[in-house]
């Protein structure tokens, strides 16, 4: 074989991989801090895989509102399914002030969630738009586990 096609078989196996890795895989890169902040190079996560140093932005109380606009993200684009995700949802929006559409249209934590920016209690963000679809239903898993403690 050429040194051309065990080159390309190379890079076909490390996005492969790339493909293949979990957030516990990421946050086990990051020093098992599943809720500091994303880092340069996510944005290559989809293609070849720029896995060290990502890890996810921390949720709490004072980014409630986002998580639920965030829930609202993953559950439209079918990354979350069911009644649990709605219910959560719902609980956090009521927790934060949002009860009602307008409420919801005026919070710029919800809005950026519903864009799919999820932004952390340690200022950090991560665009789910920037990731791929396995790694966006994870995080989608990731920020309904983390809000499910917050209400």
């Amino acid at each position: 074989m050429s040194l051309r096609i065990l080159s390309g078989l190379a890079l076909l196996a490390l996005a492969t991989s790339a493909s293949a890795v979990d957030l516990k895989d990421l946050t086990q890169a990051t020093g098992g801090d599943p809720k500091a902040a994303t880092t340069g190079g996510l944005g290559n996560l989809g293609s070849l895989g720029t896995v060290p140093g990502l890890s996810l932005p921390g949720i709490s109380g004072d980014t409630a509102s986002n998580a639920a606009g965030v829930l609202q993200y993953c559950i439209e684009r079918k990354f979350l399914g069911g009644d649990a995700a709605a219910s959560v949802k719902d609980k956090l929006m009521s927790g934060a002030g949002l009860g009602d559409a307008a409420a919801a249209e005026a919070d710029p934590g919800y809005q950026s969630g519903v864009q799919g920016l999820l932004q952390g209690s340690d200022g950090q963000s991560l665009d789910l738009d920037s990731v791929s679809g396995q790694l966006k239903d994870k995080a989608c898993d990731y920020v309904l586990d983390n809000a499910s403690s917050l209400i």
